[in-house]
């Protein structure tokens, strides 16, 4: 559970890395189970935007009970698991993530999501920890944002530089094993990683059944912004009732 400062900094600045660290046993099922994802999917070597698309079986990493007690404390009781998506950033030449808020391109209305950022590997400066700008999610707005058609990117939506102030960047240095919860509207990104050590990362994305996935909305930010299909997303249910009474669950 996280105390009550740590409540207070997650809605003060925007994230939080609590102590809770999850089992070194379930870090290599989830090690294992992307390896084997990526000798049918080799293209996901950097980056699987939707890996509940091609294995189920990674929502049952997504059941962790301390995880969902630690993200009830954040958003509420009634939880559903929209997506889960793993940033591989191999040694040597994996590829940076820009500066970008996940909700530019999220069909959830209204736009609320806890992400939790599973440490896979250890996440240092040197292999492109993830870095983000403390208290930019406070305005409860998205920024401008650009597309950039870089294959050097593991995604195509890029904030301006005008909106944040890089220079206020701060790393999050995890362990693995370590995890941290962010806010939808926190501006981050990564560098690349031209380090010796790979950076394997997982998100879990949880959204309050106060608010409603779009699939309609998903399709049209597909056509107009070239970002991933969430059309078809499956939306997972994961403690509670669905308060906007419009969400398709999938249940188990």
């Amino acid at each position: 559970m996280l105390s009550e400062t740590q409540i207070e900094q997650y809605f003060e600045d925007g994230y939080v890395i609590p102590e809770y660290r999850i089992p070194e046993e379930t870090i290599i099922a989830i090690q294992d189970r992307h390896n084997e994802l990526l000798v049918s999917h080799p293209e996901f070597r950097d980056y699987c935007p939707a890996i509940l698309q091609y294995d189920e079986g990674f929502a049952d990493f997504c059941r962790n009970k301390e995880i969902l007690d630690m993200v009830e404390q954040l958003i509420g009781p009634d939880i559903a698991l929209w997506n889960s998506s793993f940033f591989a950033k191999p040694a040597g030449n994996g590829k940076a993530t820009p500066w970008h808020q996940d909700g530019e391109y999220w069909p959830i209305r209204p736009l609320a999501t806890c992400t939790v950022w599973v440490a896979v590997d250890d996440a240092t400066r040197e292999n492109g920890c993830l870095r983000i700008i403390k208290g930019s999610h406070k305005e409860k707005r998205l920024f401008e944002h650009k597309t950039n058609p870089s294959t050097d990117l593991t995604l195509n939506q890029e904030l301006l530089t005008t909106e944040f102030d890089e220079s206020k960047a701060v790393d999050l240095v995890l362990e693995r094993g370590q995890i941290s919860l962010h806010d939808v509207f926190l501006a981050h990104g990564s560098e690349p990683n031209t380090s010796s050590k790979s950076r394997r990362g997982m998100t879990m994305r949880f959204m309050p059944m106060t608010s409603i996935f779009d699939h309609q909305l998903a399709r049209e930010q597909y056509k107009n912004m070239h970002v991933p299909d969430h059309s078809e997303r499956k939306i997972f249910h994961m403690r509670g009732i669905d308060r906007s009474g419009k969400n398709n669950l999938a249940f188990g």
